[in-house]
């Protein structure tokens, strides 16, 4: 019951609640197979891009730290390295675009490129993930 303290000391300091992120419109897309789906995000002038695949051969273990999904959903900043997600929600949603094979896909300082084997996306740092059901790899 960790929430209930938690409220407690922002009304003891007297802090303002913290206001959820704006509704957006969905911007991204989802790859041929629907395995992969990918949603751009701006949000207090930091660009981010969160990709969630459906299905992997092989889940990792989650961190000890981490008691919600794990392994399945990846996110970047336009700079810096990606990383895993431990999370309980999802950006799949049957309504996006989908990204054809061999097509491309660009926005905010992201590129992101639909194979058959899987989807490769990076940054303007030129890092960025490489995702399938086989394989998810960080560089």
């Amino acid at each position: 019951m960790i929430a209930a303290p938690f409220l407690v000391v922002l009304y003891a300091l007297d802090l303002p609640p913290v206001e959820p992120p704006p509704e957006q419109t969905m911007i991204g897309f989802q790859t041929p197979s629907r395995n992969v789906a990918c949603q751009f995000f701006s949000w207090n002038g930091q660009a981010y891009l969160r990709c969630d695949l459906a299905e992997m051969n092989v889940r990792p273990k989650p961190p000890s730290n981490c008691h919600a999904a794990w392994g399945d959903a990846f996110e970047m900043l336009v700079k810096g390295k990606p990383e895993r997600l431990c999370h309980g929600d999802t950006v799949s949603d049957r309504s996006l675009p989908v990204l054809g094979y061999g097509q491309i896909w660009q926005r905010g300082g992201f590129t992101c490129r639909s194979e058959p084997t899987g989807l490769l996306c990076f940054n303007v740092m030129m890092r960025g993930f490489g995702l399938s059901r086989a394989r998810q790899v960080i560089f």
